[in-house]
Parts: C-alpha cells; structure tokens; sequence
C-alpha cells in the first residue's frame, strides 16, 4: 500500500506503508520533524499535537490531532503541518515570537504541542470558536502555569491562510489507500456500500474512525491489527441531520463538528462534549465510535440513552434499529453481529420543558475519563413525574439504565421525598466495581450525589462541581 500527504505543500509518498505505524514516529523518525514530541503515547498530553488539513467546502479545513495514536493512512490525501512548518526564513510567526517573550516556555517540552493548538485556533481550525483554555485543554504543561501560555493565546490575533495552491494540490491527492502491508490489510472505503461489502468479506476486521481508543492497543498493548477498516473517509457517513425532532449522526462525525448541534439539542450536551477528552481527541474521535466500542466508562452513552437514543446498524443484508441500551449486552460484547457496522444514532430532541441533566465526575475536570457519569431525563406534568428515563456509567459491566430508581420517580411528585427515595432505589441499581478511578462506595453513594443533582438545579439551586466531587 502506498500512502500519500502533504507537509508544507511537498508530497509525502510512503510506499510499502505499515497500516498501524504512527504519525509521529514517521515525522520524527524518516522525516527528522523532532519538533513534535512524545510525551505519553496515548493522547492525553498534546506534545504530538500537528494540523491536519483536508478538503472541505471548496477549502481547507485544518483540526488539531495527537500525532502519537494517528496511523499513518489516515493521513492519505490530506495536508499535515509541524511546528516547523511555521517559521519563515528563520523568523518566528507572531504566535511564537509572542510566547517567546512572555515566559510561555521554560523546559520546551510541551511548546511545541501548545503552538499548535493555538496556531489551529489563530486560523480558524475545527474548534477554533472555543475560549484559549478550552482550546489547550488536550496539551499539558508542568512548568509555566499556564499563565503566560493563555495570554499569548488571547493577544495574537487571527491568522489569514491562503489555502487556494494547496487546495489544489490534495484534489490531485484523491484515491484509495487500500491495500497490505506484510501480511496485514488496510482497507479505506469511500462509500457505506462499499464499507459493507467489505466486511460481508472480513467480518473479523477492526474498524477504525478516529483510533482514539484503538490506538492506544498499539502504542501500549503493542497488539499487532490484522485487518483494519478506516471509516474516516466515508463521505455517506459524515452527515449531520438536525430537524425538529432531533439529530441524527452518522458513524464519521467526530464530536468536535457535532459539538454545536449537542448544545443546540441540550446544553447539558454541548457541556458534556466540551468535557470529553481535549480538542485533539474531539477532533479525531466519533460519537458513534464512542458507542460501538462498548466502553462501560464512555461518555457519550449514557446521556445518549436518558434522551432515548436509537442506534441504527448496518451491513450487506441491509439495516436494523434498536434501542441504544439494547445495544450494550455485557462487557466487551455488544448486540452486533459479523459483519454489522453502527451507521447512524438518532437523538430525540428533548420537550422544552424537560428536566434534563448530565453530570461527569472526574479526577481532572478537563482531558480525564469518567469515574461516574449520571444522565437524567424526567417529564414532569402539574408536579408529578409521569416519564423518567436515568442512565449511568462507569457504575457497571456496561452503560446501563437505573430502573429501580426510574421506577421510585414515576407517578410521584418532584419533590424532595421522591428523590430522597429514588436516590435509595438507585443504590440497589448497581454493584459498582472498585479501580484506579474509584471506590465502589465512591461511585454508589456519588451517583446518588448526581440524582442530588437534579432535584437542587431544577429548583435553581447552583450546586458547585467541587462540593458534588467531594462527596
């Protein structure tokens, strides 16, 4: 297989390419790009942070992405930038120059990762409208503060970028990556149809859209991928449908295009999404790859079925719709049979007068996975709850609806007494398990904290973050 980028506008042609080999290890390694920097190899630090570009409406639209878990396929056809790519004859860009002078580096080691981020910012990459700290979320820094590193963030002003030769230039790039590599395939299909054919043939194959999760299998479990399928390029599958009666969101979104129309929908959503990994992982990871991994810990979820989300498959024998919470079977195992792929999830819109909450308990509010993650949806009609639907992670095997509590809430008034009832139901619902992330008397007695919640922010009370993590 042949693998081919720009960097700078010159063309990058890898041929045989390991379908698994990193970015950044061909940057710093074939390329000599030793600027951007390995610092975990799991996409939690941001010193690999590189733009990638692609074609997008008539242009370039260029995401920040963690180099260290991107196979190097997926950047077929695409344009990349390094830090070295913006300095001019030697001179320093003003977003350098200015963290130069204010103090914004001291050991280096993640500059280079938190130029590239705001340089993304300064030119209008995907999550460009998203305030400087949110913007460098994703890239972390033991020396400076961050002081320094934020207010050059805030004081350089917008880069205008003439994208036109380049433009160009990856139209010329266009094709199929697709091919093997010493025993092992890569396959990048353009199309669903084709991307279902495929696996009516390999049904044992890994698909991959953002590799967010998988690859960390190969950097840490340096577990060896026979047959990957990239999703990343299926044009069918990148579509965001949003209606008045809600939003459907094929396999290819990544959260940070979806980011807006989730705040539209609630903006307990459009919080919950700001909170999901940094802008890197957003950038590259998919709402629906979120789902179909099955993760017991995985954002999305959980408040995805609260809403009552319906998860659509698909395969060469055609389609089936389902429940999202009859998806998650056990863990590791999910309702999809070989061959099957996740297409789309449909999000009902809430009732404008819906109770809805979603709450993420982490040990870092930013960039950190979930201990708990408590997702609420009520109707409340003259008082008294006639719908219920609670759904939490991090609490079982899988994702998983709270029935009991769902069922102390229903047919009663919202009121102190039901929630102090229902938050005694809910106890019974789980049997969390003890991890790093953790105690099991932890999450019980904070998951109840959640339902707490609810009831104190639907009589606008402001519950502080803080105080709720501590409990």
């Amino acid at each position: 297989m042949a693998v081919r980028f720009l960097l700078d506008g010159d063309l990058v042609e890898i041929a045989p390419c390991d379908p698994t080999g990193t970015l950044l290890d061909y940057l710093r390694g074939p390329l000599r790009r030793t600027g951007t920097k390995e610092g975990c190899a799991e996409g939690d630090c941001g010193a690999c942070t590189v733009l990638v570009g692609e074609l997008a409406d008539g242009g370039v639209r260029w995401r920040a992405v963690n180099a260290c878990i991107a196979f190097l396929p997926m950047v077929h056809g695409k344009a990349v930038m390094t830090v070295e790519s913006l300095g001019q004859a030697g001179m320093l860009n003003p977003l350098q120059a200015c963290m130069a002078a204010n103090g914004s580096s001291q050991c280096g080691f993640c500059t280079p990762g938190f130029v590239m981020s705001l340089h993304g910012r300064a030119i209008g990459a995907l999550g460009s409208d998203l305030p400087v700290a949110d913007v460098i979320a994703g890239n972390l820094c033991r020396c400076t503060g961050y002081g320094p590193i934020l207010e050059a963030g805030e004081t350089v002003a917008r880069i205008v970028q003439d994208d036109a030769a380049l433009v160009d230039a990856l139209v010329g790039l266009a094709g199929d990556a697709s091919g093997p590599f010493e025993g092992r395939q890569w396959f990048a299909p353009r199309s669903s149809q084709s991307l279902a054919a495929i696996l009516a043939k390999h049904p044992e194959a890994r698909i991959v859209a953002g590799a967010t999760d998988v690859g960390l299998w190969v950097t840490k479990g340096l577990r060896d991928l026979e047959t990957v399928v990239f999703i990343g390029d299926v044009a069918d599958l990148k579509t965001i449908e949003e209606t008045a009666e809600g939003l459907r969101i094929g396999a290819g979104v990544r959260y940070a295009e979806v980011h807006q129309a989730m705040a539209r929908l609630h903006p307990d959503l459009g919080e919950l999404v700001r909170r999901i990994g940094g802008l890197q992982v957003r950038n590259s990871g998919t709402v629906c790859g979120n789902i179909a991994n099955g993760s017991p810990i995985g954002d999305g979820p959980p408040a995805l079925i609260a809403l009552g989300a319906q998860l659509t498959l698909r395969s060469a024998e055609g389609r089936r719709t389902m429940p999202l919470e009859n998806y998650f079977i056990d863990y590791g195992k999910q309702n999809r049979a070989p061959g099957e792929f996740v297409e789309s999830v449909f999000v009902p819109r809430p009732a404008a007068d819906a109770v809805v909450h979603t709450s993420k308990l982490s040990r870092r509010f930013d960039s950190d996975i979930s201990a708990v993650l408590g997702a609420f949806a009520l109707t409340v009609e003259q008082g008294t709850i006639t719908a219920a639907r609670v759904a939490f992670g991090g609490m079982a095997a899988t994702p998983r609806r709270a029935v009991a509590c769902e069922a102390a809430l229903v047919g009663r008034s919202f009121d102190e007494t039901t929630v102090a009832a229902a938050a005694d139901a809910l106890r019974g619902d789980y049997q969390p398990f003890t991890d790093v992330r953790g105690m099991a008397t932890y999450r019980i007695e904070a998951a109840a904290a959640l339902l707490w919640r609810l009831w104190y922010r639907a009589q606008g009370v402001a519950v502080s973050v803080l105080n709720v993590e501590a409990c």
